[in-house]
Parts: structure tokens; C-alpha cells; sequence
């Protein structure tokens, strides 16, 4: 993915109008109070159930409440671009008793792509934790008659296509709009509530490709369902060994991943925090939590509270560049 580092408030944001608030600091409480949820958590994901998200959160909600001693029911509220659900977590008490697991369109590209996402990225969250990213992965309905990437440029030029994407200002939205701009390509775009949907119509040949995230397709592809045409990522993915990159088929600067989190409210107390990040960066590094989401074909990669601030933050600001430069406007 391309990088590209600076400040965030310049002239990068004024296209969106947009300023970035620093990170508010939690409240602190005694070094020694070792925090215990009194009872069951909430946790918010924005999208539909059995999306790739929805599942890794189920993952970690499971061990996370073997560690905490308590219930943690997931709880699927999706809409928006993922703005409604995750706008509920932004005004819920800052105990420690919901959380959310977001990623790069609910903890980043709705900043600069909708123009009132009801809750500010950085303002009214607290990371517990970076998890890692969904590798990207253009698939194809199987009547479409192309085998590589250069055969859907080809066609493309030549007849009108449809590509899905898993809501406006998605990772899956603005990589295809990425790779657009790389290759000069037109195509329309259709948005969906989320990956199980916007799987469904591929499949049924509503649309004609995606740009989705390897686990929401992973198994269509093993199953002859889809025809997978290349990674947007820099190397190869053990699940699909035989899967040639963009690179490898002649296609530069266009490599995209969706990024993924754990967050609570802003001013949660920070012992709140501490026990909570402690507790799922553990529970992800266990071995069978690993295997089971590798298997999925996510690249875990973990980062604490510290290291995932600046990450959110640089991560915002390359792709507001990237939407600036294809000429994506926000939406209403």
C-alpha cells in the first residue's frame, strides 16, 4: 500500500473540509487498580453476521470473556458504511462495557467520505489494540470470460462492468477506485450493506467483480464458485499459493489491505484500557486463535494502544490522498 507521511491537518483534509481532533486522554485511575468488568460487554460490529469481520470478532470475544470472567455478546448493527453502529459505541458510557471491532472504513475512510459519519475517528475512541489487515483479492462471476487481470482490463474497455463493494468509502470501494486510476479503467459501482450480500450477488451474477477481502470469498474460491484474478497485496497468500499478485501481472501502485481494530469510547479510565488491550492482544497471539484466523486469510499484526494511534492516523491520511486523487467526493 502506498505511504505517504506528513500532517494529517493540512492541506491534504481541506478538499473534505475536514480537521482531525488529537486523541483525548483517558481518565487515570491508581496504577495498582487492576480493573474487573461487573457485567456482561457489549460488542458493536457494523456489519451484517458471517462477514469476515463479524467472525473474528466472535474469535476474540470468546477468549476475552474466558479472561474477564464475563459474557460478551456481539451484536451486529450495520448501515451507513458502517457509521451506524459504530456511532453507537462513540456515545456509550466510557466503562469499559462496549466496545467495538472496527476497521479502516469505520475508524477512517468515513471520516473523509461521508460528510456526517455522527462521531469523529479519533475524538471519541480509545484503541485497545491493532489486530491486523484483510488482503485484497479481485474476484470474478465465472461466466465472465477472463482468466488474469489483463483480461478484465481488456473487457472492460470494451463492455460495461459492475463492481461491488461492501459500502461508499469501504476498503473495498476505494482499492477498486485505486486500481481505476493505475489503469485508466471505467466502471460502475454498486455498495452493499456487507460481505455476505455483496458475496451472494457475485455469485448470482448481479455484479461482475469485487475487489473484497480474501476471507469474505476465500472459500467461493477453493470452491469453484468464484474465479479469483490476483492479490492486491506484495506477496503471495499461503491459502492461495497458485495467485499471482498485481505486480506480477504488470500492475504497479495499486496494492490495498483493510486494516482492523479493537476500540472503546474516549475517557474510558485507563485501567479500563490496559486490562482490556492486555487481554486480546494475549488472546491473539494464542495458537489456535492464530490458526483460525490465518485460516480465513488474515494477516495478523499486532499492535498496542501506542503503536496503533499513529498507524490510524498516517493510514487516514494516504487514502484521503488516494480519494482526492481519483475524484472521489464525499457523500451525503
Amino acid at each position: 500500500m502506498m505511504t505517504r507521511r506528513g500532517i494529517l491537518a493540512g492541506s491534504f483534509l481541506m478538499p473534505f473540509g475536514l480537521k482531525l481532533a488529537a486523541q483525548p486522554q483517558s481518565t487515570v485511575g491508581p496504577a495498582e487498580t487492576v480493573w474487573q468488568p461487573a457485567r456482561p460487554i457489549r460488542m458493536i460490529v457494523a456489519y451484517p453476521a458471517g462477514g469476515p469481520t463479524d467472525v473474528i470478532a466472535r474469535i476474540v470475544a470468546h477468549e476475552l470473556s474466558e479472561s474477564l470472567g464475563q459474557n460478551i455478546f456481539v451484536e451486529n448493527i450495520s448501515g451507513a458504511s458502517g457509521a451506524l453502529g459504530t456511532r453507537q459505541v462513540a456515545r456509550a458510557a466510557p466503562d469499559g462495557l462496549t466496545l467495538t471491532f472496527g476497521n479502516n472504513q469505520t475508524h477512517g475512510n468515513n471520516m473523509f467520505m461521508l460528510r456526517e459519519p455522527g462521531y469523529d475517528a479519533l475524538k471519541d475512541f480509545m484503541p485497545l489494540a491493532g489486530v491486523g489487515a484483510f488482503e485484497h483479492v479481485f474476484v470474478v462471476n465465472n461466466t465472465l470470460p477472463v482468466q488474469s487481470m489483463q483480461d478484465l482490463i481488456a473487457l472492460a474497455k470494451t463492455q460495461p462492468l459492475k463492481y461491488g463493494s461492501t459500502g461508499i468509502g469501504s476498503g473495498s470501494h476505494l482499492s477498486m477506485e485505486l486500481l481505476m486510476a493505475r489503469t485508466g479503467l471505467k466502471m460502475t459501482h454498486v455498495p452493499y450493506r456487507g460481505a455476505p450480500p455483496l458475496v451472494q450477488d457475485l455469485i448470482g451474477g448481479h455484479i461482475h467483480l469485487a475487489n473484497s477481502t480474501l476471507p469474505s470469498v476465500i472459500a467461493q474460491i477453493k470452491d469453484g464458485q468464484l474465479r479469483a484474478l490476483s492479490l492486491g497485496s506484495s506477496k503471495r497468500n499461503p491459502q492461495l499459493p497458485d495467485l499471482k499478485t498485481l505486480e506480477e501481472q504488470g500492475i504497479t501502485g495499486a496494492n490495498a489491505s483493510s486494516w482492523t481494530g479493537f476500540f472503546a469510547p474516549a475517557l474510558t479510565p485507563a485501567p479500563v484500557i490496559e486490562r482490556l488491550s492486555r487481554d486480546i492482544l494475549t488472546a491473539l497471539q494464542k495458537p489456535n486463535v492464530a490458526e483460525q484466523i490465518g485460516k480465513l486469510g488474515f494477516t495478523i499484526e499486532l499492535r498496542n494502544p501506542e503503536q496503533f494511534l499513529p498507524y490510524q492516523k498516517q493510514e487516514i491520511e494516504t487514502w484521503i490522498t488516494i480519494a482526492r486523487d481519483a475524484g472521489i467526493k464525499p457523500i451525503e
